[in-house]
């Protein structure tokens, strides 16, 4: 599912003493099956743009199109916009409310008219996706489990809709490093099985370095950047001139390199940093 922004700005409280230009000319494209990550300072302007793409928000001026179809026109019906565009929000699991796993991934689906059997059919594959085992959890409250689990629920949630483009904004936020793991292992198995579209915003590098096909940088409710990852991560200078880092191993390599290693310095993980020690050092063996 492709999206394509032009020209976005948003207002809040136009015309008053609080008026704000929360996103100023907005231009982007997003390929179907494409997973991209969104970064910005806080304030950056991410959570009004991402708001734009399902509907919540609409736009003071410009256009954005989902597969084409102008859903910032007033005469769109945003429910049907909404069945294939999922917004994940920051900390999901406080939005939970049912009495019981099943209804809460439930909720979605049913209210889309499908079938008890079509139902059950999507809570299992949306609980297995999230790596959640079904029989064992369907009746039990949400509301016993871990945080992180929790968090899993709310995206199954989600999941359940069957999007065809999923937006997390920080999904892992709170969590611990094994629970931050398997929520971003869970959404990349996703994203491959079924080549949604994804868009992931978060403040982790290392996360967006590894997992992004395209990412998008703001600043002040502008785009600075648009690019690759290598592409982006190359830029190190513009990025902490606005408050951005760039991955620790990247930053690493770049210290190596001032120090006269001849590593490749567009290095973003560290298996990519291991296999080119590797190669160097069987190099210098072999000279």
């Amino acid at each position: 599912m492709s999206i394509i922004v032009k020209n976005l700005m948003h207002v809040y409280n136009p015309n008053s003493p609080f008026e704000t230009v929360a996103l100023s000319d907005i231009n982007f494209t997003i390929e179907d099956g494409e997973f991209v990550g969104l970064i910005g300072h806080t304030g950056s302007g991410k959570s009004t743009l991402i708001q734009h793409l399902n509907g919540l928000l609409k736009p003071t001026n410009g256009k954005i199109f989902i597969n084409n179809l102008d859903i910032s026109d007033k005469n769109v019906k945003l429910r049907e916009v909404r069945k294939k565009v999922g917004l994940v929000f920051q900390y999901p699991e406080y939005q939970i409310f049912e009495e019981t796993i099943y209804k809460e991934v439930a909720f979605g689906p049913s209210n889309l008219g499908l079938s008890d059997l079509e139902i059950e059919s999507r809570v299992k594959e949306a609980l297995r996706v999230v790596g959640l085992n079904f029989e064992e959890i369907k009746d039990r409250s949400p509301f016993e489990l871990s945080g992180g689990q929790r968090r899993r629920i709310a995206i199954a949630g989600v999941i359940a809709m069957k999007p065809e483009v999923l937006i997390l904004d920080e999904p892992t936020a709170g969590l611990d490093p094994m629970g931050r793991k398997e929520i971003l292992d869970q959404i990349k198995k996703l994203h491959l099985k079924y080549k949604i579209t994804v868009i992931l915003v978060s403040h982790s590098m290392e996360d967006i370095a590894k997992l992004t096909d395209k990412i998008i940088v703001m600043d002040k409710g502008k785009i600075t950047l648009i690019g690759t990852p290598r592409e982006i991560f190359m830029k190190a200078e513009i990025l902490e001139k606005i408050g951005l880092g760039i991955p620790q191993i990247t930053s690493l390599v770049k210290k190596l390199r001032e120090k006269g290693i001849n590593i490749r310095e567009d290095i973003l993980t560290v298996e990519e940093a291991k296999n080119e020690i590797i190669n160097l050092v069987r190099e210098k063996k072999n000279a």
